[in-house]
């Protein structure tokens, strides 16, 4: 299987790859597969795992998820996660297994510190399930600023060249030799020329969470990969 980069629509492609990524994720972890709930599972099993999460009623008021759902996902998250909480290399050895081609560690450190959302070095069942609610059920504005969050490296508000550099260049490194055509040195910073000729609307040399919002609600790619997997669980 191969990928072709378009000249077109380029800031899609972060976008598109952080949702099939994290699918891929939650298929690892056994969370697409909605199953029927044993009564017995009525709440979260707390006293099995070293970090209790919150209580179910709290997390579906937080989400846009059932109970049932929830039941779903968090017995998936516990079987593959006993501790309650995944660390940043752990993660990294998920999307590593999908990428044998590639060198998908800094793409992963990158969606890693996009779900931390406390930023205390693990991603626990609230911040996943957050994040997953967002992703596949929030609104396009929602979706729009959690993408953001992902590019926004140092979180100070604004998308830098070089910060968006570095998340171009680790998609490609993540996709390694299945790119095609065969990917050029020169071809992350290219992209990176035309996100910002596109988003950057007062050419200042940064992009706002205004500027990338208003840019992808007006572009149809991108508010057509917004919608592919909203029916996924």
């Amino acid at each position: 299987m191969s990928v072709r980069w378009e000249t077109e629509g380029l800031q899609t492609v972060g976008i598109v790859c952080l949702v099939i990524m994290f699918l891929k994720l939650m298929h690892l972890l056994g969370l697409i597969d909605i199953t029927e709930t044993d009564s017995s599972d009525s709440d979260l099993e707390l006293s099995t795992v070293r970090h209790q999460p919150e209580g179910l009623d709290q997390l579906q008021a937080q989400t846009k998820f059932t109970r049932k759902e929830l039941q779903s996902l968090y017995r998936g998250f516990k079987n593959e996660c006993p501790s309650g909480m995944v660390d940043e290399e752990t993660f990294k050895t998920i999307y590593s297994q999908f990428f044998p081609q590639g060198d998908a560690t800094t793409y992963a450190h990158f969606l890693f510190n996009a779900f931390d959302i406390d930023r205390n070095g693990s991603i626990s069942f609230e911040d996943f399930v957050i994040g997953l609610s967002v992703l596949l059920r929030g609104s396009v504005t929602e979706k729009l600023n959690w993408a953001f969050n992902l590019y926004d490296i140092n979180k100070d508000g604004c998308i830098t060249k070089d910060e968006m550099l570095a998340i171009m260049t680790s998609i490609y490194d993540m996709m390694g030799r299945y790119t095609y055509p065969c990917v050029r040195d020169e071809a992350p910073s290219e992209h990176v020329d035309k996100f910002f000729q596109k988003m950057d609307k007062n050419r200042d040399g940064v992009v706002t969470i205004e500027e990338f919002i208003e840019t992808c609600q007006k572009d149809e790619n991108i508010m057509n990969s917004m919608q592919l997997f909203e029916n996924v669980i």
